[in-house]
């Protein structure tokens, strides 16, 4: 085998000849020829497994289609045996019904035997890399079927004590062979959840029954009835879980974990409640392998995009983001953190809960059991010579003062308020107890904000909207077509991709209120929310409504979805 991949080398160049004679000869006999090159440091993976390709005549993929992975292959290997040797099985040859088994160690055979006799086919190697394989190992298993409904019905006879021995640190959830079946069955629940792209996962008792339900793009669906009976089991499970107590059920609980899914680490946030029937618990998803947004990336009008960045720029004052929880806002302030995160400034967050990591950040979680609030942190953060500071939320008038005070100190401050609008954020920090002239010189801008479903792609469809709905949105049906691109309303018919739902993920829609001199003057005055809003409308200000409008003309989502999400522009 040296001799022949010596001869490979020399023919084709894909490594060089000469530095893999010396490292054959000062080698020796250490190992099996393949893990011993592909441990060379002197030669890439890539180019090793492409030597040894060429050498036995196989086939070497660079990649690896979804569409090629057989249903026989992920039916039959398990996925903790595919992921542990690095192989998967891809197409059936037509002639020999052989299939061929793509491996990133060319020369263990014994793999090959293995997943012959697991499948009951012939097999036939081929190679790629560990990466290329590990990528295709979690698309193909992600698609296999889940099996909710069959578990459950194996759950009457199960002991609650195997609960606390089963648990992991960290569960891969594709890992489902010879587990008990209460934790087959928590383990599809959320792994049809990822496959959803569910946001929060609900188990909610009723007298007869246990409902399952997902929150997709904002919206909960019912998925999945279970029987009353086993309500004790799954609660227990998400509480070991969670590292929780399962003996405590009359008190709320709050918990956090994480779990795999292939390659994906995802974060569970987790709480549960004693409820009439029983314990109700909610999970939140933290999908970590979606990383985080972008500002160009949220949806901002090109307009208001440039105006909001140049604001980042400013070296002080406050900017809130507002809006009903669910709207997005930690995922602005987020964004905006990462547009700003560079060397020379020092940026420090104070989060309850910290949701993502952000690098280069200094990121502090609030815990008020240890008097360590949002006030107090504040407090504590402003002697770490800050430039830019984020506070999770403005809960009360402590934290609203401390936050004015550090931006006139010549800091930039981001937080959060609960408000329906920009305008209505002004009054809520009047009406805590923060001066007017307080407020007035240091806020420098407002972004009200919601999330409106986008249409799929895949099933979109023009139709003709109602008169009564282009008005309710502010639009007159006859200019509505002429600043419409193609003079057309969409909306999606439901698919296969969409789960028939018409709507495939999410978008922003948003109101930026400048705080000009005028509204300085009226923010001094203690004049009212809705003389701010006409103010900053004669200056130029799009309410989230009119927002939602141009994205509706632009085809990105649908007028029921705008007009679900806002109130009507009344000034």
């Amino acid at each position: 085998m040296k001799e022949l991949l010596l001869q490979t080398a020399k023919r084709t160049g894909l490594v060089d000849a000469d530095e893999l004679a010396q490292f054959l000869s000062e080698s020796g006999g250490r190992g099996r020829l393949d893990e011993v090159l592909l441990s060379c440091p002197y030669f890439t993976e890539d180019a090793v497994l492409k030597l040894f390709a060429e050498a036995l005549g196989w086939e070497f993929l660079s990649e690896i289609p979804e569409k090629l992975v057989p249903t026989e292959f992920v039916e039959s290997v398990p996925a903790t045996y595919a992921q542990h040797h690095y192989l998967i099985g891809i197409r059936r040859e037509q002639d020999n019904g052989e299939l061929v088994v793509v491996l990133s160690k060319p020369l263990d055979a014994d793999l090959l035997d293995n997943v012959s006799k697991m499948t009951g086919l012939p097999v036939r190697p081929a190679v790629s890399t560990r990466t290329t394989i590990t990528s295709a190992i979690d698309t193909a298993y992600e698609q296999r079927s889940t099996v909710i409904e069959e578990v459950a019905e194996e759950l009457d006879s199960q002991n609650l004590d195997q609960l606390v021995d089963e648990v992991g640190t960290s569960d891969d959830l594709l890992d489902v062979v010879n587990r008990p079946p209460v934790i087959r069955l928590v383990n599809d629940v959320l792994f049809r959840a990822l496959q959803l792209r569910a946001s929060d996962v609900h188990a909610h008792p009723y007298e007869t029954k246990i409902q399952i339900r997902y929150r997709v793009d904002g919206i909960l669906y019912d998925v999945l009835s279970l029987n009353r009976n086993v309500l004790p089991l799954i609660i227990s499970r998400i509480k070991v879980m969670a590292g929780m107590d399962i003996a405590e059920r009359r008190m709320p609980q709050d918990g956090r974990c994480s779990v795999r899914l292939g390659q994906r680490e995802v974060d569970l946030r987790v709480s549960t409640v004693p409820t009439s029937y029983g314990e109700r618990a909610v999970l939140r998803i933290l999908d970590k392998s979606t990383g985080i947004f972008t500002l160009d990336e949220l949806g901002m009008w090109e307009d208001d995009l440039k105006v909001f960045d140049s604001l980042l720029r400013r070296a002080h004052g406050v900017i809130f983001v507002t809006g009903p929880t669910g709207s997005g806002k930690s995922t602005t302030l987020y964004a905006s953190l990462n547009r700003l995160n560079s060397s020379e400034k020092n940026v420090i967050t104070i989060e309850d809960p910290i949701e993502y990591q952000l690098g280069g950040i200094s990121q502090i979680q609030v815990a008020s059991k240890k008097g360590m609030t949002f006030a107090t942190a504040l407090r504590h953060v402003l002697r770490q010579d800050p430039d830019v500071i984020m506070v999770g939320e403005v809960r009360d008038i402590e934290t609203a003062r401390m936050a004015i005070q550090s931006s006139l100190t010549g800091h930039l401050v981001f937080s959060t308020l609960h408000t329906n609008d920009s305008a209505g954020a002004i009054s809520r920090l009047l009406d805590l107890g923060v001066e007017p002239y307080l407020a007035s010189s240091s806020l420098i801008a407002i972004l009200a904000q919601r999330l409106v479903r986008r249409i799929c792609p895949e099933c979109r469809q023009a139709y003709e909207p109602a008169l009564n709905e282009l008005r309710e949105l502010g639009l007159e049906p006859k200019t509505a077509r002429k600043r419409n691109g193609d003079g057309k309303f969409y909306l999606g018919a439901g698919c296969e991709k969409c789960f028939h739902t018409g709507y495939r993920g999410r978008t922003g829609i948003y109101e930026l209120l400048m705080i000009n001199e005028q509204i300085q003057d009226q923010i001094y005055k203690q004049e009212t929310a809705g003389a701010i809003k006409r103010a900053a409308l004669d200056g130029g200000m799009k309410t989230l409504r009119m927002d939602g409008a141009r994205k509706v003309l632009a085809g990105v989502t649908t007028i029921s979805e705008v007009l679900r999400v806002t109130q009507a522009d009344v000034v």
